[in-house]
């Protein structure tokens, strides 16, 4: 896989592309083609596109394309959760590699290091357990909607369904009421 860079070419401001090429050797190495100094052979370079295309417009290539998300985005206090997660590892991390430096160095820094880095390690667990209870907890409260055929979805769809039937029932009554059983064929 060939890692690309975009650089200013010497015409008229034509966008080129230099990629390294498959055997590994980056462009610009070896013989360089006449005249083009360090920016390589011409087959190294691809070119974009001018200043104008051929209706006299400039034409631009995007930088990138967005592309749709693989995934769908972790709840907010899931996400919370696992950003509070991830600090409480990496100090704990960080105060285990100092224990251990300062135990071989000798230090009077290693007993108290090692004492706190046993209690961030509790604490990194509790972290990576929140994680998953808080996950399992918005499921549970939220419904797993991430495929049409969910059960929760299915449910609440019919609950929504039933309180919509009771309501408009409400109403027929109601209505019934007002117009003092007028709209009855027969009377209890």
């Amino acid at each position: 896989m060939g890692t690309a860079e975009r650089r200013e070419a010497p015409d008229e401001g034509v966008v080129a592309q230099v990629r390294t090429r498959p055997d590994g050797g980056a462009p610009g190495r070896g013989t360089a083609a006449a005249g083009h100094g360090t920016f390589g052979r011409r087959d190294d370079v691809e070119y974009v596109g001018g200043p104008e295309d051929s209706r006299g417009k400039a034409s631009y290539r995007p930088l990138w394309v967005e592309e749709p998300a693989r995934r769908r985005r972790l709840p907010d206090p899931v996400r919370t959760a696992a950003v509070r997660a991830v600090l409480l590892i990496a100090v704990t991390l960080i105060q285990a590699m100092v224990a251990f430096l300062s135990t071989l160095a000798g230090s009077w820094l290693a007993f108290p290091m090692v004492i706190s880095s046993v209690v961030s390690t509790i604490l990194a667990t509790w972290g990576v357990l929140d994680v998953w209870v808080t996950r399992q907890v918005w499921n549970q409260r939220n419904g797993v909607v991430s495929v049409p055929s969910s059960t929760a979805r299915a449910l609440r769809r019919e609950r929504r369904r039933a309180r919509r039937r009771e309501r408009s029932a409400q109403r027929a009554e109601a209505r019934i009421r007002r117009r003092g059983g007028a709209g009855q064929l027969s009377h209890p």
